[in-house]
């Protein structure tokens, strides 16, 4: 295991385990609904990835962006690498053509953690815990791309989503059997690297390992693992979208994401640096609820913990292999959406969008070492935001750091986007 990779591994793990083991069981039924409030947004956020391909009611023209079929993994189940309902796992495979051929792209999904057994239980009746609730084809964007224009490097690569249904962002090796739950992260890991070396990545001379929040970290979690798949002459690195989660002290100066670990980067300002429980008289409500009304305290608590975040990738950003991309925008899975991945008008450090930056640290092009200034400087940004009416939530993209926020009156566990460079994009290469 490479130094900087052992630092970047061990740290993430270790917050991982203690947070998931300082699961209180009081806090159970709130975890319930954070959980399916979580889960909506992220199926909300995947929606709105998806809603340039699918075709309205109205409409008869076929999708616009490619929509690739889910896999199973047969083999899975002799392994016991099954999802948390014991379902096959899956995945969804473009295959590369042309120059493009024999290079590999693994993109693996996000979606938050469960992490009392209540809350695990309701999991495995959505998609994230249960392939029979998957969708049975997704749209390739962003990253994923197969169109020139959108994503410039990786178009015409083998190009892989695999599906997180475990919960533990594909980690751990256990079971519940009186909730009958399957925690077989890491069986589910190794299931498909043997499932897609068979399919032809055996032969890749190139090979790229990403994924965004829970799926950012399980691909810190795995960057060893998957160098190790192949020979040294195969160009291997790993990337963590909005991976990086921080031991960050709450307003009330406690610890929440560590006494009781309850999301993913996108919750950082609601659920553990302002969580109710931190805030009994709910004086960052406002601000939670629409980030234009924070005043000049709350504001300055966000840039400290920008300072934290900061701090923490000092010692990773030293070394001329690895890459930043560090914006100041209220985003999550920045790499996923097209908007944010590379358009005319997608978010830039330098004049470069986050796709050129991640082609070149890959290829060695460039070095990059990009962080934003401060909230709310970059004018670049699609921000996302928040409407609700009396029946449903939904969210939206504004290319504006002057956001315009309906006031919300969500459940208190429901996340709200993240702050400032809390969005963090990193790159490891391991070879």
């Amino acid at each position: 295991m490479k130094p900087q990779q052992k630092v970047s591994v061990c740290c993430c793990l270790g917050l991982l385990v203690v947070a998931l083991a300082a699961a209180l069981k009081e806090k159970e039924k709130e975890q319930v609904l954070w959980s399916k409030s979580w889960l909506d947004l992220a199926d909300k956020d995947a929606a709105d990835s998806a809603s340039s391909a699918l075709p309205t009611q109205t409409q008869t023209q076929p999708p616009l962006n490619l929509m690739v079929p889910l896999t199973l993994i047969d083999s899975a189940a002799s392994k016991g690498a099954v999802c948390l309902d014991g379902t096959l796992p899956g995945y969804h495979l473009h295959p590369g053509y042309g120059s493009g051929a024999n290079s590999w792209l693994i993109q693996l999904e996000g979606g938050g953690w469960c992490n009392s057994i209540r809350n695990c239980v309701y999991r495995k009746t959505t998609r994230r815990g249960s392939s029979k609730f998957m969708e049975k084809q997704l749209p390739f964007t962003g990253i994923l791309s197969n169109k020139a224009e959108e994503n410039p490097d990786f178009f015409n690569w083998n190009r892989v989503k695999l599906r997180y249904c475990d919960g533990a962002s594909f980690s751990g090796d256990s079971q519940n059997e009186a909730a009958q739950l399957h925690f077989r992260g890491q069986r589910i890991w190794l299931a498909a690297m043997e499932e897609l070396m068979s399919k032809g990545m055996q032969k890749a001379d190139q090979a790229l390992l990403s994924g965004c929040s829970a799926g950012g970290l399980a691909s810190i979690l795995h960057c060893d693992e998957f160098q190790d798949l192949f020979p040294e002459t195969t160009r291997v690195k790993c990337l963590s979208d909005a991976g990086m989660f921080l031991d960050a002290i709450d307003v009330s100066g406690g610890h929440t994401l560590k006494n009781l670990y309850a999301g993913v980067v996108s919750l950082q300002v609601q659920a553990s640096l302002a969580p109710p429980s931190a805030d009994p008289r709910g004086l960052w409500g406002a601000c939670k609820s629409n980030h234009a009304l924070c005043n000049s305290s709350q504001i300055q608590f966000f840039q400290d913990f920008r300072n934290q975040m900061l701090n923490a990738v000092r010692d990773f950003s030293v070394s001329t292999k690895n890459g930043l991309f560090i914006n100041s925008c209220f985003a999550h899975c920045q790499s996923e959406r097209q908007d944010t991945w590379f358009a005319d008008d997608s978010p830039v450090l330098g004049n470069r969008a986050i796709a050129l930056s991640v082609g070149d640290w890959y290829f060695d092009r460039l070095p990059v070492k990009a962080i934003d200034c401060a909230y709310p400087c970059d004018n670049t940004c699609h921000n996302l935001m928040f409407n609700e009416d009396l029946s449903s939530s939904s969210m939206t993209y504004s290319q504006s750091t002057r956001l315009s926020f309906t006031v919300l009156n969500l459940p208190s566990a429901l996340m709200v986007p993240i702050i400032c460079s809390r969005c963090i994009m990193w790159f490891h290469s391991v070879k």
